[in-house]
């Protein structure tokens, strides 16, 4: 085991990867809701009965959140705490990929997140448009998917110098 391939601070690469995923989709995830819930509200003072049916881009926004959730627990549960005695079993190579997958999830879902906040606000305001909207925020949301299938695959490559 060579200690330049699997210093103490590895792990704190990971676990960066791990803050990286939650904040950032959770970040998306509230910017999506923040954007598309201030049309509810203004569309819901004038018709009150429209509200129900224009929930469906806070409910994507939140989604975004979960997948950031999945992420974070998954790479965490293959973080390896340092060892005192020198002989750390988590490499950097893997705290890497961890750090990468976070980000993967994360960036994708914070511009999922603004992409269905800016698509729910103009199709809530103009209801004509709700079918468009639909099809809109589904190709948003895939966008927070893709990013976190891919995270999922990248957080899976590892190198043990245990």
């Amino acid at each position: 085991m060579e200690v330049a391939q699997c210093p103490s601070y590895a792990a704190a690469l990971g676990y960066t990867g791990v803050a990286a995923a939650v904040c950032l989709s959770n970040w998306g995830s509230a910017i999506g809701t923040w954007k598309a819930g201030i049309s509810i509200v203004h569309t819901g003072i004038r018709h009150p009965s429209s509200v129900m049916k224009n929930v469906i881009p806070i409910v994507m926004a939140g989604v975004i959140g979960i997948y950031g959730l999945i992420v974070a627990v998954i790479i965490s549960q293959s973080i390896v705490t340092p060892s005192t005695e020198r002989n750390n079993a988590y490499s950097t190579y893997t705290g890497l990929a961890h750090l990468c997958a976070g980000l993967c999830c994360g960036v994708s879902g914070l511009a999922a997140g603004a992409c269905i906040g800016i698509v729910g606000d103009y199709g809530i305001r103009a209801n004509k448009l709700f079918v468009g909207m639909l099809i809109m925020l589904i190709f948003s949301e895939a966008l927070a998917l893709y990013g976190m299938i891919v995270a999922l695959i990248v957080s899976q490559h590892s190198y043990s110098c245990g």
